[in-house]
């Protein structure tokens, strides 16, 4: 790229979400590269692999949620356990990337032990293996469950939160709606009713 070739380095997904992105960026530190020197970048966004699980299934992304990677050949594991004990704890539903591979197993049994700690054996668990390619599948199960199951690097699971339902085929996580407001719209005792943006004001105040 220095020399003036137009160089792409590809990821899956998103390259800025456990992609190359990053490398990229470190590399041209180290270099003590600036913008503007001899090359541009263009960082083109794309599809998280959690998004892209979480459309075939529904909404378990409905409320907040995070991201861990079970691969601990760059992370330690240590780090990682302590990463999924704090979300766990939090009530986040929890996206695992990486969860598994074939010289790797115990990683998965280990956080599903302490997510289990935190939340019932019956919540719900999507596992999407190869998410939107040809051999794309989809599996419904629960966290007492889903270790009976072929995971491998090219699984992606995502483990519902406390308030996380099966509704069919679809995993939601209530945003909290139904704890705010009646059927009919009105408020429930000791909560305060959404503001409404003034866009009058917003544009005087541009002004």
């Amino acid at each position: 790229a220095q020399t003036g070739e137009t160089v792409s380095i590809i990821s899956s997904g998103d390259a800025g979400v456990y992609g190359m992105s990053s490398l990229v960026l470190d590399v041209l530190k180290q270099k003590n590269w600036t913008p503007g020197e001899d090359m541009e970048i263009h960082l083109i966004q794309g599809i998280t692999a959690a998004n892209a699980c979480a459309s075939l299934v529904g909404a378990p992304l409905g409320h907040d949620h995070c991201s861990i990677s079970l691969s601990d050949l760059l992370t330690p594991w240590p780090v990682i356990e302590k990463r999924v004990e704090m979300a766990a704890s939090a009530d986040f539903v929890i996206t695992l990337y990486n969860p598994a591979s074939g010289r790797r197993k115990e990683q998965l049994v280990r956080a599903c032990e302490m997510i289990k700690r935190h939340r019932l054996g019956t919540t719900p668990v999507a596992l999407i293996k190869s998410a939107y390619r040809k051999k794309q599948k989809v599996i419904l199960t629960t966290l007492d469950e889903v270790l009976a199951e072929e995971v491998g690097m090219l699984s992606t699971i995502i483990v519902g939160n406390r308030n996380t339902y099966r509704f069919h085929d679809y995993l939601v996580t209530p945003r909290g709606y139904s704890n705010k407001y009646t059927e009919t719209g009105d408020l429930l005792e000791g909560q305060q009713r959404a503001r409404t943006l003034n866009l009058a004001a917003l544009v005087g105040d541009l002004k």
